[in-house]
């Protein structure tokens, strides 16, 4: 817990055992397809057939490498979906110390739960829309490509969990939102 605790910092304390599930799910359902994205821009067998690798880089201009392609986009979807983990986190209540001028300070509510809600509805609409075409999708060349056999598992088994990742973040962002705009009762 240890090993957690210093990677995501620390939970609050009012953050429902539910929320903090989905926060940290949210967080981890998208390491399986970047793990497949970066294995396939390194040139593993695990995609649709396109001949030659040269033909994967579609509209990336010549001195950009398709593995650096890759990787940096698996390294940016990876980051925006650990940022659910602030919702449920210290660091998602009170700036960090690292943060200039804001240091210290309350986030806003509205700063959290605006762009979780926006990119919770994005996501959920984005990914069911894309289930029915799971097997065939656009090449970076723009034309369509086919998955069949093992590969259509292994990119089903990867992709899969994308679909939760916006029903994941909508939860945690409602739980942040009750937190942090409940009002005390008072006391008798």
């Amino acid at each position: 817990m240890a090993i957690v605790r210093r990677a995501h910092g620390r939970t609050v304390d009012n953050a429902p055992r539910w929320a903090v599930i989905a926060a940290y799910a949210a967080s981890l359902v998208v390491l399986p397809s970047c793990l497949w994205r970066i294995a396939l821009g390194f040139g593993a067998p695990i995609g649709p057939d396109l001949g030659d690798a040269e033909d994967m880089s579609g509209d990336l201009p010549d001195w950009v490498p398709m593995w650096s392609y890759t990787l940096l986009l698996s390294v940016v979807s990876e980051a925006l979906a650990f940022l659910a983990v602030g919702l449920v986190s210290q660091w998602g209540e009170v700036f960090p110390r690292w943060v200039p001028l804001l240091r210290g300070r309350r986030v806003p509510t509205s700063a959290a739960v605006i762009p979780a809600g926006v990119g919770a509805a994005v996501l959920t609409v984005g990914t069911l829309a894309s289930v029915p075409g799971f097997d065939e999708f656009s090449a970076p060349d723009g034309g369509t490509v086919h998955l069949e056999g093992w590969r259509l598992g292994l990119f089903v088994a990867t992709y899969g969990p994308l679909v939760l990742w916006g029903p994941l973040l909508a939860a945690a962002t409602v739980a942040y939102y009750l937190r942090r705009t409940r009002t005390p009762l008072p006391r008798p």
